[in-house]
């Protein structure tokens, strides 16, 4: 499988997610859209990094500059948590992870900027964290700038949604700033996307994802991501509530998912890292 065929135009996107868990849509968004959504959040990190989530990366390490945000939604206070909630509802993206999943909730935003030389995220499942359960979660990775493995762009394992839960074990720190890792189904390869300013790519929260390293020397990876849940969804971790509610903007909870899991007191121990004690302040 490559890349061009996890391309789909939105009405074929259902039945290729069912295949694949993942589908890429592309050009959702508009270049001016991308342009301000780029410099809303450039202009945010180069002058605090107060909504940086602290990954206990050393101070010299270039993700110290360049931190990931969690959950900027939360800080309507910054034109960065104004725009990430803005697009958190936006029909577009709603209504196509409604067309995959059915009624949804927002559950979290996130902002990666990944500068030149920065190491990737070891590959992972987001359901890991999010515990989204009798479902699963569904990302919504929308490219800021144009990604490929040079500037460490997202691998994907297509047909990886099929999998339960898969445990962790320790990455390599060489290349991935996360400290855990999933091994690779067996019979099952990896896909490096290639994308647009502008594309979209839905997967599943199964999916087994991931990125190495931006090698290039003046290419950013900027993406702004989201995650819904399924209106129908029992619980979900206790740090990604309240839960926005696309049709009104309001908040909500459903039931708080407890730690552990099938990988047992690992994945307790796993998820302390995200716990709210770890976001900067």
């Amino acid at each position: 499988m490559i890349f061009s065929d996890l391309v789909a135009k939105p009405d074929a996107a259902p039945s290729q997610y069912v295949r694949d868990g993942v589908v890429c849509i592309r050009q959702l968004f508009t270049p001016n859209e991308i342009d301000h959504i780029r410099q809303v959040f450039t202009d945010q990190v180069e002058s605090s990094i107060e909504l940086g989530h602290n990954d206990n990366v050393a101070s010299d390490d270039i993700l110290a500059e360049y931190p990931r945000f969690i959950h900027p939604h939360r800080h309507p206070e910054t034109e960065a948590g104004r725009t990430a909630h803005r697009y958190l509802i936006d029909q577009r993206l709603v209504k196509m992870a409604e067309s995959l999943i059915g009624d949804v909730y927002g559950a979290q935003t996130m902002f990666y900027f990944k500068p030149p030389s920065a190491r990737g995220q070891a590959m992972h499942q987001d359901n890991w964290f999010l515990k989204a359960h009798p479902e699963t979660c569904l990302a919504a990775w929308v490219a800021i700038d144009d990604t490929d493995a040079a500037n460490g762009g997202l691998i994907l394992v297509p047909g990886s949604h099929k999998q339960e839960v898969l445990c962790h074990e320790d990455s390599d720190p060489t290349v991935s700033f996360s400290k855990n890792t999933v091994r690779i189904p067996e019979g099952m390869t990896r896909v490096q996307s290639e994308l647009k300013a502008g594309d979209v790519l839905f997967f599943h929260g199964s999916m087994v994802h991931g990125s190495l390293p931006n090698t290039t020397t003046d290419r950013f990876r900027r993406s702004l991501i989201f995650h819904y849940v399924p209106r129908t969804s029992k619980e979900v971790a206790e740090w990604y509530m309240p839960l926005i509610d696309p049709r009104n903007s309001g908040e909500t909870r459903i039931g708080a998912a407890a730690l552990g899991g099938p990988c047992g007191e690992a994945w307790s121990a796993d998820e302390a890292a995200f716990a709210p004690s770890a976001v900067a302040a």
